[in-house]
């Protein structure tokens, strides 16, 4: 564990020493901590305080991590912290006997002991256990943290999570929010008539967003494949044959920059119905949203940062245009070709490539204008058909799809088309990112023969929607980055 500024490097060693030889002198007594497979725990700490007019007076046995000891002679008080919480321990050398009473006085903070005693309330009101059994379950042979500090430095909490998790009580219940909040998406979905499945991991061809994927080889078939950047394509294929509704929630990865909105790998939400189109999946997607913060937090109205969100009021839907007229007052109706498109962006400092057309200066410029101004749940629809390569045409205006993503607090938190089923159309868009794929674009994606067959065999109308679980924890929890909200994010390894 890397060393804290506040305690001197001689003195963390010679802490480590003695630890190491109170191990030692319990090895050779017979003792070894390590040696023990398992502890009978009858309740947690928050569940004793909680029931204690029910439980004061009974036995109970507890397991956990010490974080407090204080030692006064015959008697002495710890703190044990577990998964729900912490609770104090009454331990008195008569009540558990001199032996064992030598052995907890020895015991350091961040050991997992056991106790078994009688739930009571001390004379300054605390709910406690008196101790009738102490038992050292785990030495530890670490330091922690220095307990009025804590765990601050962000590079060794990213790196170090369980000492974070230790020593942080609200970073575990961020943890424990998003466990909630998967499971609740997943209720959500099931009610709904959606079947959970899973789809390839690593995949000859990496499709379904655009993105640099993560190559590497099989050995056994002698073949170079890709780790997946999107769960689409699969999911598709399905659809395909005749699973009406399913879902995945898996990990997809995405040879990319980090930041605090982005890591390369992170966990990604997606389902496909059959008989639906986008407007289908905006509803889906507002009522899945409302759900889970009702069902997690006990409301619809969260704070994020300084900014109340409401989940409850009708999200707002705007196409792109709209939307850059009104919060970047740019007209884009009145841009009719790709010569018009580049000197609008020459005008506004937007930078672009040679090969650019006029549906991907709209999303730059939207990019730049409007998306950090769409605080408020807020649907963005319609985008040009140049970069929905996977997205119906609008039937009245093909110059752009049916397709929409949702934003707040600035972010795009779900991306949603009426899927496009025409192989014929599909196979000319594949072209076309085929040659931006040759002009030097590496995340345009690829000709994906299979799934053009699929098509062929025959899709029906399908609405599917992409919700990143990530950003979704990080709105739910109040969470300023996407580290915040991944157990063990990417970090570049120290060198030794």
């Amino acid at each position: 564990m890397a060393e804290q500024k506040n305690v001197q490097e001689p003195d963390i060693n010679q802490l480590r020493k003695v630890r190491r030889e109170k191990l030692a002198d319990l090895q050779a007594n017979g003792k070894n901590p390590f040696e023990i497979t398992k502890y009978d725990a009858t309740h947690h700490s928050q569940e004793i305080k909680d029931r204690f007019d029910e439980l004061e007076g009974t036995e109970v046995s507890v397991a956990g991590r010490v974080m407090s000891k204080r030692v006064m002679g015959k008697a002495s008080f710890c703190n044990i912290q577990d998964l729900k919480g912490n609770i104090q321990s009454y331990v008195a050398r008569d009540s558990i006997g001199e032996d064992l009473y030598k052995e907890f006085k020895k015991y350091d903070i961040g050991d997992i002991i056991g106790i078994v005693g009688e739930v009571f309330r001390t004379k300054t009101g605390e709910m406690s256990i008196h101790a009738a059994k102490v038992q050292l379950l785990t030495k530890s042979l670490q330091i922690l943290p220095e307990k009025f500090h804590g765990l601050t430095n962000t590079d060794i909490r990213y790196r170090q999570r369980y000492v974070d998790l230790v020593m942080n009580p609200e970073v575990k219940d961020t943890f424990i929010k998003r466990s909630k909040i998967i499971s609740s998406m997943r209720r959500y979905l099931d009610d709904q008539g959606f079947m959970e499945v899973e789809t390839p991991v690593l995949v000859p061809n990496a499709g379904g967003a655009s993105a640099r994927p993560f190559d590497t080889h099989y050995n056994a078939l002698d073949e170079d494949v890709h780790l997946r950047i999107s769960l689409e394509l699969y999911l598709k294929r399905l659809i395909v044959g005749g699973m009406e509704r399913v879902y995945e929630i898996g990990r997809v990865f995405r040879n990319e920059g980090v930041s605090t909105r982005h890591n390369p790998e992170f966990t990604l939400m997606e389902l496909y119905q059959a008989y639906t189109d986008y407007y289908g999946m905006m509803d889906l997607s507002e009522n899945l949203y409302r759900h889970v913060a009702q069902d997690v937090l006990g409301t619809t109205k969260i704070n994020y940062g300084e900014v109340e969100i409401d989940l409850g009021k009708p999200f707002d839907r705007l196409t792109m245009v709209e939307a850059l007229k009104k919060y970047g007052n740019i007209d884009f109706t009145l841009v009719k070709t790709d010569e018009e498109a580049k000197a609008l962006a020459d005008e506004h400092h937007i930078e672009y490539e040679k090969r650019h057309k006029k549906g991907d200066i709209l999303n730059l410029l939207f990019e730049e204008f409007v998306e950090e101004k769409l605080v408020q749940p807020t649907f963005i629809m319609d985008h040009p058909v140049e970069v929905s390569p996977l997205a119906k045409k609008k039937p009245e205006d093909p110059e752009y799809t049916e397709r929409f993503e949702l934003f707040i607090t600035g972010r795009e938190m779900a991306n949603a088309f009426s899927e496009l089923n025409d192989p014929i159309d599909q196979r000319e868009r594949f072209e076309a990112q085929e040659e931006m794929k040759a002009q030097g674009d590496e995340e345009a994606q690829s000709i994906d023969e299979d799934f053009i067959n699929a098509l062929e065999v025959g899709m029906p109308p399908t609405g599917g929607i992409g919700i990143g679980i990530d950003r979704m924890v990080m709105l739910l929890t109040d969470s300023a980055a996407i580290r915040d909200v991944l157990l063990f994010p990417t970090m570049k390894t120290l060198e030794k």
